[in-house]
């Protein structure tokens, strides 16, 4: 082994040992969140109803209301297409004022008539998993600890990969010995592992370094890409009013983006705020979180400003991509098992690596005869 590849192999080594347990949380905490709003469905079994009718928004709209007269708005209902519950968030509320990111979490019978459930981010198990995952529970501080910490890993799998890159014929290189000694084997095992999942799993950490660090991401991209769309900031007409229905403001975005999915509706509180379709375009990868809207005038009704992702910039093109390839939903199904399935690589080769390093500590430790 040439000196170059044993410092690398060194270098591999204590990145593994000193990281190795960090990859491994954020794999499994990654997986558990490809499909965090079904699990949290499971575990809260009161919000798990099903309707054929849609859903009717103005009466969601006056039950919250009704239900929180205190909290005028923006509330943003989510249009999950299931015939569920129907999930809304109240971003700010008093009682969580303080917190970096605290919104009222309620759910809706899929009438909207009746609240089926109230709970605050961070206070639900998929939440908290989403705050681990996401920021370490450090808040704002978390997201810069884990986007540099994120490029430390990627540098782990390159030198995982240039440790194991074969100098002899490849079929060898990738052979698993199953009745070798404990050592060879247990080697076998965690370059298998890496190699099986290295695409994804750089593909997972690059995805996740970009959207800790999207400031430093779109600086780096720009220069080849070209700068990011700045989306659009109307207001509404006037600063009081009777405030439009809220399938008005529905109607009025479908006619701006006729082949677009509804996916979030943002209702304004008082003043001079507008209306805020999410919608998803033919060509968005992203369902649950799309990147095209429309802005409708909370009074008059009128479409304000319409941003089209498909007519983006070749940047925004490229940031839709992002959340959707890091949490394996740009393919369905199957995607997001494969990604499920990426995210547990880390622990497998955490588990093997250490075990790999402790066989051999007890092995020059051990006597000899």
């Amino acid at each position: 082994m040439s000196h170059k590849r044993s410092i690398v192999r060194q270098v591999h080594l204590w990145m593994g040992l000193t990281l190795g347990g960090l990859f491994a949380l954020l794999g499994v905490t990654g997986s558990a969140l490809v499909f965090y709003p079904e699990i949290d469905a499971l575990l809260h079994p009161e919000v798990r109803t099903e309707a054929s009718a849609a859903p009717d928004w103005d009466r969601a709209l006056a039950t919250v209301r009704n239900a929180y007269p205190d909290k005028a708005g923006p509330w943003r209902f989510e249009v999950t297409g299931t015939g569920g519950a129907i999930p809304a968030r109240y971003y700010n509320p008093p009682e969580t004022a303080g917190s970096d990111f605290a919104p009222m979490l309620v759910w809706l019978s899929p009438d909207g008539a009746q609240v089926l459930r109230r709970d605050y981010w961070g206070d639900t198990a998929m939440t908290f998993l989403y705050d681990l995952h996401y920021r370490l529970l450090m808040r704002k501080t978390g997201t810069v600890v884990l986007g540099v910490a994120g490029l430390a890993l990627m540098g782990l799998l390159v030198t995982g990969l240039i440790v194991w890159w074969p100098k002899g014929p490849l079929a060898k290189a990738l052979r698993y010995k199953r009745r070798a000694p404990p050592l060879r084997r247990g080697r076998d095992q965690h370059k298998l592992a890496g190699l099986s999942g290295l695409i994804l799993l750089l593909l997972l950490t690059g995805t996740g370094v970009m959207l800790e660090l999207p400031d430093e991401s779109d600086a780096l991209m720009s220069t080849v890409a070209g700068p990011p769309d700045t989306l659009p900031a109307p207001t509404s007409t006037r600063w009081e009013g009777r405030q439009i229905d809220v399938s008005t403001a529905v109607g009025a975005a479908h006619t701006a983006l006729p082949d677009a999915r509804l996916a979030w509706i943002e209702v304004p509180g008082p003043g001079d705020g507008t209306f805020r379709l999410r919608m998803q375009q033919p060509g968005d990868p992203s369902r649950r979180f799309p990147h095209s809207f429309v802005w409708v005038d909370q009074y008059s009704g009128r479409v304000l400003a319409v941003y089209d992702r498909d007519k983006a910039g070749a940047l925004s093109t490229l940031n839709s991509w992002v959340h959707p390839l890091h949490d394996g939903s740009f393919a369905g199904l199957a995607s997001r098992i494969l990604t499920v399935i990426a995210g547990l690589l880390p622990l497998v080769l955490f588990w093997t690596g250490f075990a790999q390093w402790r066989r051999k500590r007890l092995s020059r430790q051990s006597p000899r005869m």
